[in-house]
């Protein structure tokens, strides 16, 4: 059974600035793409167009990004005429069936004309900041204060930055875009839920490998079928992909793409993989796109003098950066302070003569002003005197400071 022991380690929100750092260029030059910023002709280029090469590319890098990391060895395994390979079981395997829709539908959202990527993200990111509390309440996992306040905030930015959409008319085929991204999102959520949010390292890396052994193979494979059907102007886009656009002048920026899709969805699956509720989770997921969404409309306007950020679309902004506030390390004061405190019992336990003073009244000065459990004083050097204090003013035991250093 897994473990449901809450995680503070600062390794999510790295993975938050990855996510950041990789969706600007993904958004940006999909919908450059499909702007027809980067062709010779200038002629707008269909979504259906774009998907196969930047899928193949995303293949590549995926699988790639599995190898160099050594994480092959976390999956599980069949044996095939005596050879032994990767292979999903049945739960990864659907799970991985959501992923391939959420990567396919993403894009294609990206790329529908007269549509803004504020607009866009506004749909997607409001979707999941709804679905995040709703699974965390199916699988009755404890969403605190602070995530659900994140995630007010958040619904408050969203509200804000529809005020700069000019144009809110869905086509059919967008809402069903949207409809089925949602309901692959849903599903994911709650598989990684029940199976694979703990901190156990072999768990969450056996589930992402698995999970992508189906997705974006399952995709590639969907859209070669598709195209060769050929029927309509939504599956001879598809052809069109396979074929013309490997030699055309979009291939590179196709590529790319795909490229960056395969780092932001390492990134985004661990932050879901994070042993916090959901709810917390999807913050700081919606948070990271939202920004990175905000940064590339602005680059598009530099480049190539596209439609500028208004005052809503920065006052969102704003908020945003205040949702993520709420999601920071700074409502664990106490912890860190108690990790301090440990950290120097020990170091006065062993009668380091090199401590210095300074440097220990400045640490509990910072204890102090954060507000948590505070040194009770600050021993002369050398003494080994221990008075390190827990919240309730018990002495910390080496129990007790094994834990905090697991924390």
């Amino acid at each position: 059974m897994l473990r449901d022991r809450r995680q503070f380690s600062l390794g999510i929100w790295a993975l938050g600035f990855g996510y950041f750092i990789f969706y600007t260029p993904y958004s940006a030059l999909t919908k450059a793409i499909s702007n027809g910023l980067l062709s010779a002709d200038a002629n707008p280029v269909p979504g259906p167009v774009i998907l196969p090469v930047s899928v193949m590319a995303t293949v590549l890098t995926m699988f790639a990004i599995i190898t160099v990391a050594g994480w092959w060895q976390y999956a599980g395994r069949r044996k095939f005429f005596g050879l032994s390979v990767p292979f999903p079981n049945r739960w990864t395997f659907l799970s991985g069936l959501c992923i391939a829709t959420i990567i396919g539908t993403t894009t294609l959202a990206f790329s529908f004309s007269g549509i803004s990527i504020l607009f866009v993200l506004v749909l997607l990111r409001g979707g999941i900041l709804i679905i995040g509390p709703i699974v965390d309440a199916s699988l009755k996992r404890k969403v605190r204060w602070f995530s659900w306040t994140a995630m007010a905030v958040s619904l408050l930015a969203l509200l804000v930055a529809l005020a700069d959409v000019s144009n809110y008319t869905l086509k059919l085929l967008a809402v069903l875009d949207v409809a089925a991204y949602l309901l692959a999102y849903f599903f994911r959520l709650r598989f990684m839920t029940r199976l694979a949010k703990t901190d156990d390292k072999k768990v969450m890396l056996r589930y992402f490998v698995e999970e992508q052994i189906v997705a974006t193979p399952s995709l590639l494979i969907a859209l070669a079928v598709l195209a060769t059907i050929g029927t309509g102007d939504v599956l001879m886009g598809l052809r069109h992909g396979f074929i013309d656009v490997p030699g055309s002048d979009i291939v590179v920026p196709a590529v790319l793409v795909g490229v960056f899709y395969a780092a932001l969805c390492v990134c985004t699956t661990l932050i879901f993989l994070d042993g916090r509720e959901n709810t917390f989770c999807v913050q700081m997921h919606c948070g990271s796109s939202m920004l990175s969404g905000m940064v590339a409309t602005w680059l598009l306007t530099m480049l190539y003098g596209q439609a500028s950020l208004g005052a809503a679309q920065v006052a969102s902004a704003g908020l945003i950066v205040v949702a993520l506030l709420f999601l920071s390390p700074l409502h664990h004061a106490r912890m860190y302070t108690d990790k301090l405190n440990a950290l120097l019992t020990r170091g006065w336990r062993r009668g380091s003569p090199q401590t210095d003073p300074s440097a220990v009244g400045a640490l509990a000065m910072g204890a102090s002003a954060m507000g948590g459990s505070t040194l009770s004083r600050v021993p002369s050097v050398g003494t080994g005197e221990d008075v390190a204090k827990q919240p309730h003013g018990s002495a910390l035991d080496d129990d007790t400071l094994q834990r905090l250093d697991k924390a």
